[in-house]
């Protein structure tokens, strides 16, 4: 065990200084058999309180980390998946090139109208729409809840795919629609509508992610995308340098 002493001189909370050594311990690979220390090992490991270790593991538990299991205590959660920042990627792929195969329920097939879907997609707000929802299932249990708006005169032939087992991008690419190249995503954690978690499997409180995408065709807005995606199985990384530099933004709209 590589436990670093806390700083009891420090401004900083013990239990904000517990889990951040908790967080370095974890990225270290310390517990990859996936036992997490009970609240009373890390009570006399780190010298410090219940009330202090519950509310630094309360925070991991909130950030998907570590999960509760009746009978187990804590645990670590290992996500399955993981998908790299910055890229333009289709989640059908990153699964299973994994040597994971993942497969669709739809939800909901057809043409819509929907203001905010348009306005991202800079048509007129009661332009029709075609809209994919689907629950995405990777070796057959739920991992995300995926929703895509497309202009109807590029996604049309859409409406006649069966979508248990390919991607939007491949089929669109099929059809000679403008598949996109660029765009930006949006990541936000959320806690899903008793509707959504239904859908996934996730129990009251489990964590996940909320994934806004525009996607775009050499500047043209062709798909507007909304994923709700279990932390439990699904994870982001970025890889950065020196030299590189990222700031603050306004939001999006």
């Amino acid at each position: 065990m590589t436990i670093q002493p806390l700083d009891r001189t420090s401004p900083l909370p013990l239990w904000a200084q517990l889990e951040a050594d908790l967080r370095r311990r974890l990225d270290s690979g310390e517990f990859d058999d996936g036992q997490f220390p009970t609240d009373l090992e890390l009570t006399e490991g780190y010298q410090v309180s219940r009330h202090t270790v519950r509310e630094a593991v309360r925070h991991l538990n909130k950030t998907g980390l570590l999960k509760r299991e009746r009978g187990r205590g804590t645990v670590v959660n290992k996500a399955e998946f993981e998908q790299s920042l910055g890229t333009l990627y289709s989640l059908f792929e990153s699964v299973e090139s994994a040597g994971v195969v993942q497969t669709s329920e739809v939800i909901e097939l057809g043409i819509v109208t929907d203001p905010v879907a348009a306005l991202h997609l800079e048509l007129p707000e009661a332009a029709e729409l075609v809209l994919l929802a689907r629950v995405r299932l990777a070796g057959g249990e739920p991992l995300a809840l995926d929703r895509a708006w497309l202009p109807y005169e590029i996604a049309a032939p859409l409406l006649t795919v069966d979508w248990s087992h390919t991607a939007l991008y491949a089929e669109l690419g099929k059809i000679g629609s403008p598949v996109p190249n660029q765009g930006w995503e949006r990541l936000t954690p959320i806690v899903p509508s008793p509707a959504d978690r239904g859908r996934l499997g996730l129990r009251k409180g489990d964590a996940a992610f909320f994934l806004e995408r525009l996607g775009c065709r050499d500047g043209r807005p062709v798909e507007w995308r909304t994923t709700i995606i279990r932390g439990d199985r699904y994870r982001f990384v970025t890889d950065w340098s020196t030299g590189a530099r990222s700031s603050l933004r306004p939001a999006r709209a």
